[in-house]
């Protein structure tokens, strides 16, 4: 029993390494792509073997760092509470899926530079991407009034690209609750259109009052 704990705690311990090694050198570099995985291994005191057995390739393990450091908002997403949980109202719901993106991204970075620009030159084809465009649209899709879905929810998550944010939060030093507020209003102005669409088909008179200023 002794001997099968020791390569467990083993792999644990070399994991937390690499992750550490790895989350450092990406915060101090300015290029992702300049980090490799010999430098990886280097900072993280494991042979490069290491990290190819367990994670596969470099895009491999940007994914499982960043997973590991999105795992509380999925489970929020999942099974949480309002206002990520899953029986919160889509109006409600929408604005706080993407605060809560906003927020991962400014919380890291660097991490979601880097794995935004390892899809295959496309922050678009990553895993994590497609997965927040689906849950995003198919709550747009319950919201009267809002058309074009699809494409509604990925104008949306354009707001929060990692290279945005990193522009806004760095080179023009937009506070934290300055850019949640601004990415709050302009997903707020979406919503209100798909409702100011729903009452023109509805109730003209209403839809006058949802325009007035």
């Amino acid at each position: 029993m002794t001997a099968e704990r020791k390569p467990r705690k083993d792999a644990a311990r070399n994991r937390a390494a690499i992750f550490a090694a790895a989350d450092a050198l990406f915060t101090e570099c300015h290029n992702p792509e300049d980090v490799t995985m010999a430098d990886i291994a280097a900072a993280a005191g494991v042979g490069k073997g290491t990290l190819f057995r367990s994670f596969g390739d470099r895009t491999g393990l940007i994914r499982a760092l960043y997973e590991a450091r999105l795992e509380p908002v999925r489970e929020a997403v999942e099974a949480g509470p309002a206002p990520l949980g899953p029986r919160t109202a889509p109006l409600e719901r929408v604005p706080a899926l993407l605060d809560a993106v906003l927020c991962l991204k400014l919380d890291n970075r660097h991490l979601a530079l880097a794995l935004e620009t390892s899809g295959a030159d496309s922050p678009y084809r990553t895993e994590h991407y497609e997965r927040w465009h689906a849950l995003l649209r198919d709550l747009l899709e319950r919201i009267p009034g809002l058309t074009s879905c699809d494409f509604t929810a990925h104008a949306l998550l354009a707001a929060t690209r990692a290279d945005l944010v990193a522009y806004l939060a760095g080179e023009k030093a937009v506070p934290r609750e300055e850019l949640r507020r601004r990415l709050a209003d302009f997903t707020a102005s979406v919503l209100d259109a798909g409702a100011r669409r729903a009452a023109e088909r509805t109730d003209p008179v209403r839809a006058d009052v949802l325009t007035d200023p």
